[in-house]
């Protein structure tokens, strides 16, 4: 019994970080024809890779299912929202830098620890894409966040992955829904397309799920 439900376990964070991928390459890079073919016609989208009972997820769930209809202008269509929810020059309608949510603005002491680039730097990483994007980007997080439960499924050693289930906790809880809430809530407002609103919600929706499973005894 402790063996299946391990094993069921496992799949169910490979089918979030398959959700998580997803969801990072969308904000990562502006959409193309490739990405509405491999996502929406043949992806992982025909069929989420997990079930969740959270209204969030299952919102999400019914945002991405109502989203791309017609698949011969998706593309076009997805691209002009990216560029205008998440432009690389100009104002961005929800920034994807979460230091752009942070109060900065205050005379507190700010604990270094609260850097999202401590938290990289503690375990070795170094984004491929430091020097182009700046370490609180949301995909920069996200990949972040996928490689760490990587890792957490190659664990063979229970003190171990009980360890790393609490630095993915806590990672989740100090640089995902920190400011996610607020960021979803500008995507909602602004989007365009019901695809980004779906990402939106499914980002925030699983980051909370996963929380929730590394939670579990």
């Amino acid at each position: 019994m402790f063996t299946e439900k391990k094993e069921n376990s496992h799949n169910i964070l490979k089918g979030y970080n398959m959700l998580l991928y997803f969801a990072g390459s969308m904000i990562m890079y502006e959409p193309t024809e490739e990405c509405v073919v491999d996502f929406w016609e043949n992806g992982i989208l025909k069929q989420l890779p997990v079930k969740s009972m959270n209204p969030r997820f299952l919102k999400a769930s019914s945002q991405l299912r109502e989203s791309c209809k017609d698949k011969a202008l998706c593309a076009g269509i997805l691209s002009s929202d990216y560029n205008r929810l998440f432009p690389s020059d100009g104002l961005p309608l929800a920034s994807l830098h979460e230091s752009e949510y942070k109060n900065t603005g205050t005379s507190e002491s700010v604990d270094p620890g609260d850097n999202v680039s401590v938290f990289y730097d503690s375990y070795g990483w170094v984004s491929k894409f430091r020097g182009r994007k700046a370490d609180d980007y949301l995909g920069i997080e996200i990949l972040f966040l996928t490689r760490l439960i990587e890792n957490y499924l190659l664990l063979e050693d229970d003190v171990c992955k009980a360890e790393m289930r609490k630095e993915i906790i806590r990672f989740i809880d100090k640089h995902i829904l920190s400011w996610i809430p607020k960021w979803n809530e500008l995507v909602q407002k602004n989007a365009m397309t019901m695809c980004y609103k779906g990402i939106g919600t499914l980002i925030y929706a699983c980051a909370e799920d996963i929380s929730n499973v590394m939670s579990e005894p």
